[in-house]
């Protein structure tokens, strides 16, 4: 009889949890010490964060006349929950012209699936905007808001 409701608990354990498991693999739910990669199109979580945001820098700032300094400036790794963001920028001409994806979320495939339907989405905006103002794009709030955070970080060292 022991037996038989110890079983009966370590099964109603196991559906608990897996249960709450398929329920956070639906959206973009909270996890922590993921790893990014330096190439967008890579899914297999080789890269590595360190998490603490400190990789911030930047390489060139010839001053011209637009609104940035000229260069390539790196922002802030900011956590997505599912992993850090971290983006590379390059301003020509005092404006922003490419913003380049170091870390990313993508040791899962729902992370790669809204990754890379929100990242292309993320760089247009910005890019257009020139500034950090872009739209959370429905779907991937935690990226969207990580992109913003670390953009704005580069921004604000080109500025």
């Amino acid at each position: 009889m022991k037996k038989l409701v110890v079983s009966a608990v370590i099964i109603g354990v196991f559906l608990i949890y897996a249960l709450a498991h398929a329920r956070a693999s639906v959206g973009f739910a909270p996890s922590q010490g993921s790893t990014g990669s330096t190439d967008p199109s890579s899914s297999s979580g080789s890269g590595s964060s360190s998490g603490s945001g400190s990789s911030s820098g930047q390489q060139g700032t010839t001053t011209t006349s637009g609104q940035y300094k000229d260069g390539s400036y790196t922002g802030a790794a900011a956590d997505a929950q599912w992993g850090y963001i971290q983006v590379k920028i390059t301003v020509q001409g005092g404006r922003l012209t490419n913003v380049q994806f170091l870390q990313y979320p993508n040791h899962r495939d729902r992370s790669v699936e809204i990754n890379n339907y929100a990242m292309p989405q993320l760089t247009s905006e910005a890019i257009s905007a020139q500034n950090a103002q872009v739209d959370v794009i429905s779907g991937a709030t935690d990226t969207s808001e990580a992109f913003i955070q670390s953009l704005g970080d580069a921004l604000s060292q080109a500025a």
